[in-house]
């Protein structure tokens, strides 16, 4: 004999949500991680005029639909999830943090360094700059520096919607499987 249990609300949009929120700012975080581990340093070893022409090509073609999709889409879903988990206690503070984090980030983001790259951008031609030498000087001591911050913010906001998923599989576990072999079709007679 089976027994039918009631049907409970499918809660796989949330877990999507999240689990997108959690991959875009993991991968945002992992961008920024790159420049402060590797591409700036060895960036510095450069002289002036090569460390502006690549920084100028860098922040050009860093302008694009994949980068973006990540950049906005990490703020984006960690905002839909943080309203989808609204009441649900255990969840809903560590998202609500993963977006204060990020939204930080965000900011950060456009209001320093992309200021910056634009300076960059609009000193022209490393080949005729008078003095690369301030100009760069100008660039990247503050851009790497606001860089760092913003990869422990992302690396952060990745840590709060990990632990947040975490809580939310253990909040709405997946209801026991039973055995095709406890049905009353399945199985042989003698079993049963």
């Amino acid at each position: 004999m089976t027994t039918t249990r009631p049907m409970r609300p499918s809660r796989a949009p949330q877990h999507l949500v999240l689990g997108g929120a959690a991959v875009a700012t993991g991968l945002v975080a992992g961008t920024f991680y790159v420049f402060s581990c590797a591409v700036m340093p060895a960036l510095g070893r450069s002289d002036d005029r090569t460390f502006i022409e690549v920084m100028q090509n860098i922040n050009d073609v860093i302008e694009n639909p994949v980068f973006f999709a990540g950049f906005f889409g990490a703020l984006i879903l960690t905002a839909v999830a943080a309203w989808q988990q609204r009441r649900s206690p255990g969840p809903r503070l560590w998202i609500f943090a993963a977006l204060a984090v990020y939204a930080v980030a965000f900011l950060l983001t456009s209001g320093v360094n992309v200021p910056l790259n634009n300076a960059l951008a609009h000193a022209g031609d490393p080949a005729r700059i008078a003095d690369p030498g301030a100009v760069r000087e100008r660039f990247e001591d503050a851009w790497v520096a606001w860089n760092a911050v913003r990869a422990v913010l992302c690396t952060a906001a990745l840590a709060l919607l990990l632990r947040a998923a975490f809580l939310t599989a253990r909040q709405y576990p997946r209801p026991p499987q039973e055995s095709p072999y406890s049905l009353s079709s399945a199985g042989s007679s003698a079993s049963r």
